[in-house]
């Protein structure tokens, strides 16, 4: 048996190939694996649990369809969907994991994170997640019509196009001092996370004790998934049209 771990599929309705790629990955994650973890950006954008268009009732027929073939799929929010909330759990059968969770893999203690607090550099960016996380802010926006959130969610994807085009690579990337203080924090040898893009294992030292982060790729031309087994054998893999 494996354990699957997948983040940043920034799904969206105009990205056919991905979404269907998707699709066919939860029917084979059924199949033969202990327990699926989508750790943010499961969505492009979120607006609400309201949205019922036809791609997000396709989504959300497909991780329903998993959970109840009895697949343990755990979600935890991204900078994009961080509005998932209740009523998207209930409907899907999936469970919402907090920022930041320890789990417990083959009797192996795991940090999870989505992986944006790691990027204490992007200051910028850390003020709008404090802003856009605050309930009462949430609130307001929640109570808006869906027609006036979609304006404001495509607002805000075009000035965060821009930020990432104009931002330094090393600002938007995690900070080691932040790793290291995280898995201090938690006392774990294992950190699981995405967000920056860079799929990557990468082993360190730290207080004379070896150490592993392992960043998830995105979902672009291919999907992209940590494989960890039963046996302990960890990889980053391709998913594609072939992979089962």
């Amino acid at each position: 048996m494996k354990t699957l771990f997948i983040a940043d599929l920034h799904l969206m309705a105009e990205q056919k190939n991905i979404t269907n790629l998707f699709l066919n990955f939860l029917k084979t994650c059924a199949l033969n694996v202990t327990a699926l973890y989508i750790l943010g950006d499961l969505f492009e954008v979120w607006i609400g649990d309201d949205d019922d268009s036809l791609f997000h009732s396709q989504i959300k027929s497909a991780l329903t369809t998993a959970t109840a073939q009895g697949l343990p799929i755990y979600l935890m929010h991204g900078n994009r969907d961080f509005l998932i909330g209740k009523r998207f759990l209930k409907e899907t059968g999936c469970q919402l994991l907090t920022d930041p969770s320890v789990v417990n893999i083959y009797n192996t203690p795991v940090l999870l994170m989505h992986g944006d607090t790691l990027c204490t550099h992007d200051i910028a960016y850390l003020r709008f997640r404090k802003k856009s996380r605050n309930f009462f802010m949430q609130q307001l926006f929640l109570w808006k019509s869906l027609k006036t959130r979609k304006k404001i969610a495509e607002k805000m994807r075009e000035k965060s196009r821009d930020y990432t085009r104009t931002t330094p690579d090393y600002i938007m990337d995690v900070t080691q001092q932040e790793v290291e203080r995280v898995m201090k924090k938690y006392q774990v040898s294992y950190l699981i996370h995405g967000h920056t893009h860079r799929p990557a294992i990468h082993e360190f030292i730290a207080e004379n004790h070896s150490k592993t982060r392992i960043v998830l790729g995105p979902w672009h031309e291919h999907g992209s998934a940590l494989e960890w087994q039963q046996s302990g054998e960890k990889n980053l893999i391709t998913i594609n049209a072939n992979s089962g």
